[in-house]
């Protein structure tokens, strides 16, 4: 609809006509790709920042675990009894660990 108001208000200069067309891409792109991966990356920000000793987590390669030291960069897992690995706080998945704090559906 703007496309149609746009190109018959000007037929004079088809130059203008393509810059306001590449504007509208990149307001596209902005607001479906760029705006939208900018707030996930804070949101998994945020939830890496609030993750404390105690805390169940999943990382990215799928490794469940409770988290028994918080250090700058990483953390130190505790996978079984006795059993602890350091992780970069990179690997820790957000989506997953969200999924793996819920309960299970029942299924009917």
């Amino acid at each position: 609809m703007i496309n149609t108001i746009l190109l018959q208000a000007s037929t004079g200069n088809p130059a203008i006509q393509q810059l306001l067309m590449i504007g509208m891409i990149v307001v596209v792109f902005y607001f479906f790709m760029i705006r939208p991966q900018m707030k996930k990356a804070k949101a998994e920000k945020s939830f890496k920042e609030s993750l404390n000793k105690g805390d169940k987590v999943v990382t990215i390669g799928g490794v469940h675990g409770k988290i028994v030291e918080v250090n700058d960069t990483t953390f130190i897992l505790e996978i079984d009894q006795n059993v602890k690995v350091k992780v970069e706080k990179s690997a820790i998945s957000a989506d997953a660990t969200k999924q793996y704090k819920q309960p299970a559906e029942v299924k009917k």
